[in-house]
């Protein structure tokens, strides 16, 4: 009589690790509740009235603290969209912390619309801005988390670029710095926001200094 192969000899059924979530699925639904956040900036926007034209114009320039604050905002969402985007368009697979951070930059986004209408506020100005200025600063300090994240674990597609890396972690340092140092000098003046302003020019002037630090260098004559 022949014997059989024990139980325990015999090879089980593999069993893969289940996904969490698939890394388009998670880019549709950051990139639809990023769309309901700048929507909600909109919906918040005071509709002038007047039953003339002169009304309706001194109507709106009564308000145009809250158009600044929503065009502010809007540029700051944007600004976090886009890095998003080109960062997660290269995301192969996903592990549960890059989850994690990825959903506590959501939740700072979807609280811009709150602190945009705390901002413009009356009184309290330093209180109100180092609110507004803590939720971006705590926005770009998860996605910087984030991206160390991919970069740690290789969780990009083969052949991305090191560069994709190196950008988002200039771009996303400089925010949440200028973000932060904001806040005490809110304290002191009103033009705190000069540090924001001054983001997409110090994003630039280090992304050409990083270009010319690749070129190659011409041979001395």
């Amino acid at each position: 009589m022949q014997t059989g192969r024990s139980a325990e000899s015999e090879p089980g059924p593999v069993r893969s690790e289940p996904k969490i979530v698939d890394p388009e699925r998670l880019v549709f639904f950051s990139d639809a509740v990023v769309a309901i956040a700048i929507t909600l900036l909109a919906l918040e926007l005071p509709v002038p009235a007047g039953h003339t034209n002169a009304e309706l114009w001194r109507d709106l320039g009564r308000n145009v603290n809250e158009y600044v604050a929503f065009l502010i905002s809007f540029a700051v969402i944007g600004g976090h969209w886009f890095v998003h985007h080109r960062t997660f368009g290269h995301v192969a697979r996903l592990s549960g912390r890059l989850v994690r951070w990825n959903m506590l930059w959501l939740l700072m986004i979807v609280l811009t619309p709150f602190v945009t209408r705390v901002i413009v506020g009356d009184g309290a100005f330093a209180a109100r801005f180092t609110l507004y200025a803590a939720i971006q600063a705590l926005a770009s300090v998860a996605f910087l988390l984030a991206v160390h994240e991919m970069d740690r674990h290789g969780l990009t597609r083969a052949g991305t670029p090191r560069s994709l890396f190196g950008n988002s972690y200039r771009i996303l340092s400089v925010a949440a710095g200028a973000f932060a140092v904001s806040i005490p000098l809110a304290f002191v003046t009103h033009w705190a926001y000069a540090c924001w302003a001054a983001i997409p020019f110090v994003t630039r002037v280090q992304r050409l200094a990083a270009a010319a630090q690749r070129r190659p260098r011409r041979a001395a004559v």
